[in-house]
């Protein structure tokens, strides 16, 4: 796409084997890295389930909802994208397959196809198409990244990556990059490349060749394995990028740099290759790393557990703030996971947190853990503990302190008992 003078690049980030491989991560370090050589960038999801939108999703059942400043209610990556790339992003730049689909019946019911029949190609896939274009003119930047959720193979994804490959023929300038797992098995000792060449091959049976595989791993990933994938995905070794955990991930985009990939990009999409300047971002890794003193934070939720597993990534917003802020203060957050459930089973069990320097209870809804949540923020209160209260977390402090100072039994939120004598947190008149 043409805009004015200005080319759009596209770079599509898809991922193999498993979800929440970090496709959001490696989005944003390439974004950053990009940036650092002096391009302007902009980043979008595109999620395959068939919700409106993130809103009414439980950060459990998708990971913490990112709310957008015009509103959107959407997945926790484009936070991500926001915080590497000091960026402000709209609704507008998430797609779900539910918009799409309500956008093209509304318009089949609204008799604008002229009596056409409707299909998921072309119909659908213009639409997708349209909606990333549209993304593309309004930030008028040098490139646009577009991470498709879920994992190839997923039969939710296969219209978005058609879209997707539709773009390239239709002549934009389009690039692909393949997130993958490499498990390494205790049994053997080794790490696995299978994974990676299967889902390499699902892609290009929807006719994508990738242009670069990023290899995620425990570690990371050496020149054999790098053999290997390349021989059996067309892919060149010095195209196949190492992304092993990292403790902290905004070493990432200085990871990526390392390894040229920033150039490498450039050079496929026919720019010539750049210095990086990352000064600022390498000062702030720096401060992450080698904080000073040590500050021990409890974040009081309830949204942690999902069967016998916790996902701290229902808060992650949260937990990134805290880095940051501890970043710009010369600290190290020692961040611990604390389930509210568990002060309603045993009362007692709030003692523990004493010895934190500070509690956080953070947003929510409903009325599973909530007084676990309220017997936390008397405790806080009582034992002069600092404390933060987010959202559904400032309006319980609010309904504690009714209740244990204002001596307002059953003060609460008329959310959670309508029946309360005391609705201390209530609807505005204008939202009833």
């Amino acid at each position: 796409m043409t805009r004015g003078e200005k080319i759009t690049n596209y770079i599509f980030i898809t991922g193999g084997v498993v979800s929440g491989l970090g496709k959001g991560v490696t989005t944003a370090s390439i974004g950053k890295v990009l940036q650092g050589k002096g391009f302007s960038v902009t980043a979008m999801k595109i999620d395959p389930y068939i919700n409106y939108d993130a809103g009414t999703l439980r950060p459990t059942e998708h990971g913490e909802v990112w709310v957008t400043e015009d509103g959107g209610e959407i997945d926790q990556d484009l936070g991500h994208y926001e915080r590497f790339l000091n960026i402000t992003l709209t609704k507008e730049h998430n797609i779900t397959s539910g918009q799409v689909y309500s956008s093209v019946i509304d318009r089949e019911r609204k008799g604008e196809y002229l009596g056409k029949t409707v299909q998921a190609i072309p119909h659908i896939t213009d639409e997708i198409k349209r909606r990333i274009r549209n993304v593309a003119e309004k930030a008028g930047v040098d490139f646009v990244l577009v991470e498709i959720g879920g994992v190839v193979g997923d039969y939710e994804n296969v219209i978005f990556l058609e879209a997707a490959r539709q773009l390239k023929f239709d002549g934009e300038k389009v690039i692909f990059v393949h997130v993958a797992y490499l498990p390494i098995l205790e049994t053997v000792g080794e790490m696995k490349s299978k994974p990676v060449q299967h889902s390499v091959k699902e892609l290009r049976i929807v006719g994508i060749q990738p242009d670069f595989i990023v290899c995620r791993s425990d570690r990371p990933i050496d020149d054999v394995r790098k053999d290997k994938i390349a021989l059996f995905s067309n892919v060149k070794t010095d195209e196949i990028i190492s992304n092993p955990n990292l403790e902290n991930i905004y070493e990432l985009p200085l990871i990526f740099e390392e390894q040229g990939f920033g150039n490498k990009i450039l050079q496929k999409l026919g720019y010539s290759p750049k210095e990086n300047d990352l000064i600022n971002w390498r000062t702030l890794v720096n401060n992450m790393n080698n904080g000073g003193k040590k500050i021990k934070i409890a974040i009081v939720g309830k949204y942690f557990d999902i069967g016998k597993y916790k996902l701290p990534d229902s808060y992650v917003s949260v937990i990134e703030a805290i880095k940051h802020a501890s970043a710009n203060n010369n600290a190290k957050p020692d961040l611990h996971w604390l389930d509210s459930k568990e002060f309603e089973e045993n009362p007692n069990s709030v003692e523990v947190l004493k010895q934190f320097n500070g509690v956080i209870v953070p947003g929510g809804f409903g009325l599973s853990g909530t007084e676990g949540k309220i017997q936390a923020i008397k405790f806080v209160r009582e034992n002069n503990i600092p404390f933060l209260g987010l959202c559904y977390g400032l309006q319980l402090a609010v309904i504690e302190f009714a209740r244990n100072v204002c001596n307002l039994e059953r003060a609460n939120s008329s959310e959670v008992d309508s029946e309360s004598p005391y609705p201390v947190v209530d609807l505005l008149p204008w939202q009833k």
